[in-house]
């Protein structure tokens, strides 16, 4: 899409069945939060009267912005993948590959305490020389550790937007093999058909089964439910 860097905003859902599902599609300037505010609007009108539980996407975007006026009560999840390369950036390339290990080891961990723990390691380890990489991963703490609030069974579905990634890598390849060769019309159109046409081979959430408690309003705890949790600690 050409007119002011105008691309396609697309947000994908997710049924109580685990089954995912394209629930917005819009043209629209990618920073902007007027853009991804008329495409929330749209999904709201369309009958998403719940709102999201949360939302996951990196944090370069207006959407954040526009998620909080429309839906202000779900939670924000920041994508570990855009994340971690926006930390690494802030290094030599020649320390890029030692470093990367440092925040999989926040990630990963199976609590947030440990994750908090980790996280802190990271800022006393570099602070002193590389503070603007510090600044870059502490300063969205809390939306980089909120997956661990939902079952565990999510949290590889949380802890980043791949699944948006990988469906447009196949777009991005047919778009830009006939770029200039179409109107934003005709292009619009070629790529909902190619998502329409991806979303077959879609797999289902992992741990489908916890979404009814999540809808429920049940409370996770390191991903583990609240009853659960209770049980193990008497």
């Amino acid at each position: 899409m050409e007119p002011q860097a105008e691309c396609m905003l697309v947000i994908l859902g997710a049924t109580p069945e685990g089954k995912k599902e394209l629930v917005g599609f819009r043209v629209g300037v990618r920073e902007s939060a007027q853009s991804w505010r008329e495409l929330l609007v749209d999904i709201k009108a369309r009958g998403l009267a719940v709102p999201p539980e949360i939302a996951v996407g990196d944090g370069a975007m207006g959407f954040w912005k526009a998620l909080d006026e429309v839906f202000p009560g779900t939670r924000h999840q920041r994508c570990w993948v855009h994340k971690i390369a926006n930390v690494l950036n802030k290094f030599p390339k020649s320390m890029q590959l030692a470093v990367k290990a440092d925040p999989r080891e926040i990630w990963q961990a199976e609590t947030r305490a440990a994750a908090a723990t980790a996280m802190d390691t990271f800022a006393e380890k570099y602070r002193a020389k590389y503070e603007k990489a510090v600044t870059c991963l502490s300063k969205d703490r809390e939306a980089l550790l909120a997956f661990y609030d939902f079952p565990a069974d999510h949290w590889d579905h949380l802890r980043t937007g791949s699944p948006i990634e990988s469906v447009f890598a196949t777009v991005r390849h047919r778009t830009v093999r006939t770029k200039g060769a179409l109107s934003q019309k005709t292009a619009k159109l070629m790529v909902f058909k190619l998502v329409q046409a991806a979303a077959k081979a879609w797999r289902r959430l992992k741990g489908a089964n916890q979404l009814p408690l999540v809808i429920k309003g049940v409370t996770f705890t390191d991903g583990v439910a609240a009853s659960v949790a209770e049980n193990r600690a008497a």
